[in-house]
C-alpha cells in the first residue's frame, strides 16, 4: 500500500497547524474590523464561471458531471465572488464587503516548477465602491494582512492598467498587433514587445510615437516622480486615462503611512483583460514569486448589464508564511520607489548582498562573460572558474549553470537573474521578465528527416494521421505543430537526436542547428525552420521588483548590444 500523499499535496502537523489557525484569525478579525462580512464558496464551480474574467489565472482540475457540465476545482475565489455578486447579492445595496479563506486547487502545469496543487486563498472583494479612498482602502489591508502573518517586508508595487488601454486603443495598430503587445505585457516580456515595436506601422504595428510609449510605459519605476514621467510620456499623445485616479490612490496610500513600501511600476500588468484601472502586487525579499495580488475590475461584476465597481485581493497564506520566515538573502536595503532608480556603483559591494548572477555554461560561455565584463561587473575567476560552482566578486555572485537550467534557478529565486538561450526560456516557460536580446549564440530550431523520405513520411502521415517526432525540446516541438495544425507523436530524447530517424524510431526532428554540419553528416535535410533563438538577459519577476541593480544592469547591456550593431553596421 502507497502511504504518500499526492503530487502537490501535503500534510500540516500540529506546530505549523497552530501557527497557521492564529495567523488566520488576526487577519479575519482585521478584515472584520474594517467591516468585511465572510463568505464561503463551494468547491466545484462551472468552468465558464471561471472563464468569465478573460485569461484563468491557474490551471484548474476539470471534470464532468452527470449532466454533461464542465466543472472546475476552484483555482481562484474571486470569480465565484464576482457571479455570487451578480446572483445572489444583485439586490444587496451596497457596497457590498466580503472577506473569504478558503483552500483552491490547481492542477500541474507541466512546468519545472514544483508548485503546491492545494493552498490556502485569503481576500477580500470591496463591491459598489470606487474612488481613491476605496482602492487605499483595498491596498492598506493587503499590507496589513501581510504584516500580521509576519511578511511586513513586503513591497506593493502598483499601476494602473488606463495607460495602456488608451494607448492601444488610440494607436491605430492592427487588432493582431494588440493582442501581440498584450501578450507579451502579460508575459513581462520586454524582448519581445521591442520586437513588435521594431515592426512598425507598415506591418500591422502602432505609428512610431505610440509605439515608443507602449515600449518606454513598462520601464517606468519609482515612487511618486514616476507618476509624473508616465504622464509626460502619454499626456502628448491624450492617453492619460486612469492616471489621475492613480495618483489619487497614491497619495491615499501615503497618507496611511505606506508610502516607504509603495513603488509605481507600470511592468505590473499581467491581467490586463481582467482588471479595469488600479493594479499591485506585492513582493517579499528573497521571495521568487508575488506574495499576493489584486485591483480593480469593475466590468466584471454587471448584472442585468449594469456594471458594478469592484476591487479585492488575494494572497496564500502559506506564501506568505514562507515570506515571513525566508533566510535566504535579503534584497538590497533602501525606500523601494528609491531602489527603482538606477544608482552608480551598484555593483562595487557597496549594497549588501551581492546580485547573484545565473551564468551558462558551454558554448554562450565566452559571450555571456564578455557582455557581463562590458557592463561594468568584476568577472575575475568566471572565464576558467575549475570545479567551482559559484563564482563570489565584489558585489556580485556566479552561479555557473546549464543552460537549460539557467530559467529554473531564476524562477525559484535562487538567482536574481542570468542569460541563457531564448530556446531555453521557451522550454521552460518559467514565470520570469525577459529584458534583453544580447544577440549572440545565435541558432535554428528546424525540422529534419532523413534524405529522400519526404514521400515516405507524407504516406506515413495520410494513413496513420500523425508522425512521429524525436526531440530534446518537446513544448517548442509540440508549438511548432499546434501552429501549422498538425497531429504528431512527440518522442522525447536527451541527446543523439538524430539516430531517431535512422533507426526507424521517429519520422523527423525538431532540433538546434548552427551550421547544418551534423545533420548533413547524417544524411539529413531540413524540411521546416522552427524558430530563431539567441541569448536573452533574464529577471526573477520578484528581484526585478525590488532590486534597482537589475534594471541598470540591462540597461548596460542593452547599450552595448546597441554599440556593437551600429559598430557592424558602420563596418559594411
Amino acid at each position: 500500500m502507497d502511504l504518500a500523499t499526492p503530487a502537490g499535496f501535503r500534510d500540516v502537523l500540529p506546530d505549523e497547524a497552530t501557527a497557521r489557525e492564529r495567523i488566520a484569525r488576526a487577519v479575519q478579525d482585521a478584515f472584520a474590523a474594517r467591516g468585511y462580512a465572510p463568505i464561503e464558496t463551494p468547491t466545484l464551480e462551472i468552468m465558464d464561471v471561471m472563464r468569465a474574467g478573460g485569461r484563468v489565472s491557474a490551471s484548474p482540475f476539470k471534470l464532468f458531471d452527470a449532466r454533461g457540465d464542465l466543472l472546475a476545482m476552484r483555482p481562484d475565489v474571486t470569480m465565484q465572488v464576482a457571479r455570487m455578486c451578480a446572483t445572489r447579492l444583485v439586490d444587496e445595496p451596497g457596497p457590498l464587503r466580503l472577506r473569504y479563506m478558503q483552500r483552491v486547487f490547481r492542477e500541474a502545469d507541466g512546468s519545472m516548477r514544483a508548485e503546491a496543487r492545494e493552498m490556502t486563498q485569503i481576500g477580500i472583494e470591496c463591491v459598489g465602491a470606487s474612488g481613491a479612498e476605496a482602492d487605499a482602502e483595498v491596498v492598506g489591508l493587503l499590507a496589513e494582512a501581510l504584516s500580521l502573518t509576519g511578511a511586513d517586508e513586503c513591497m506593493l508595487a502598483l499601476a494602473t492598467v488606463g495607460v495602456l488601454r488608451a494607448l492601444l486603443a488610440a494607436c491605430g495598430a492592427s487588432a493582431a498587433w494588440k493582442e501581440r503587445v498584450l501578450d507579451a505585457y502579460h508575459r513581462s516580456n520586454f524582448v519581445e514587445l521591442d520586437r513588435l515595436v521594431a515592426e512598425g506601422a507598415g506591418d500591422g504595428g502602432a505609428p512610431p510615437v505610440f509605439a515608443e510609449a507602449i515600449r518606454k510605459l513598462p520601464r517606468i519605476r519609482g515612487g511618486r516622480e514616476a507618476i509624473g514621467e508616465a504622464r509626460a510620456l502619454v499626456g502628448p499623445l491624450g492617453c492619460e486615462d486612469g492616471l489621475d485616479a492613480f495618483e489619487a490612490t497614491f497619495d491615499a496610500l501615503e497618507r496611511r503611512g505606506l508610502g516607504g513600501r509603495l513603488l509605481v511600476d507600470f511592468s505590473v500588468m499581467s491581467s490586463f483583460d481582467y482588471y479595469t484601472g488600479l493594479v499591485f502586487e506585492a513582493y517579499a525579499p528573497g521571495m521568487g514569486t508575488p506574495v499576493g495580488s489584486g485591483g480593480r475590475y469593475d466590468s466584471t461584476i454587471a448584472p442585468r448589464g449594469v456594471a458594478r465597481p469592484a476591487a479585492g485581493f488575494a494572497f496564500f497564506l502559506e506564501r506568505a508564511m514562507e515570506a515571513a520566515s525566508a533566510t535566504g538573502r535579503p534584497r538590497a536595503s533602501g525606500r523601494p520607489g528609491e531602489n527603482a532608480a538606477p544608482r552608480e556603483g551598484s555593483f562595487d559591494g557597496a549594497v549588501d548582498p551581492p546580485l547573484r548572477i545565473a551564468v551558462p555554461k558551454g558554448s554562450l560561455n565566452a559571450d555571456a562573460v564578455a557582455a557581463l565584463a562590458a557592463a561594468g561587473l568584476d568577472v575575475t575567476g568566471l572565464a576558467d572558474p575549475g570545479r567551482a560552482l559559484i563564482v563570489r566578486n565584489p558585489g556580485v555572485e556566479y552561479v555557473i549553470v546549464r543552460p537549460t537550467d539557467a530559467p529554473a534557478f531564476v524562477a525559484s529565486g535562487a538567482a536574481d537573474c542570468g542569460i541563457c538561450g531564448e530556446d531555453s526560456l521557451l522550454e521552460a516557460e518559467p514565470d520570469v521578465v525577459e529584458l534583453v536580446d544580447l544577440g549572440f549564440g545565435a541558432c535554428r530550431f528546424v525540422v529534419a528527416e532523413p534524405a529522400g523520405a519526404a514521400a515516405d513520411t507524407l504516406e506515413h502521415q495520410r494513413r496513420l494521421g500523425s508522425i512521429r517526432v524525436a526531440t530534446k525540446y518537446p513544448r517548442i516541438a509540440a508549438a511548432h505543430y499546434a501552429r501549422r495544425g498538425a497531429q504528431v507523436e512527440i518522442v522525447k530524447l536527451h541527446g543523439n537526436i538524430e539516430l531517431a530517424p535512422l533507426t526507424g524510431m521517429a519520422e523527423r526532428i525538431v532540433d538546434i542547428t548552427a551550421t547544418g554540419t551534423t545533420l548533413r553528416e547524417n544524411d539529413l535535410v531540413v524540411v521546416e525552420e522552427v524558430l530563431s533563438s539567441t541569448a536573452r538577459f533574464f529577471s526573477n519577476t520578484c528581484a526585478f521588483r525590488t532590486d534597482a541593480r537589475i534594471m541598470h544592469l540591462a540597461d548596460e547591456l542593452a547599450r552595448n548590444v546597441r554599440r556593437s550593431s551600429t559598430a557592424r553596421e558602420e563596418r559594411k
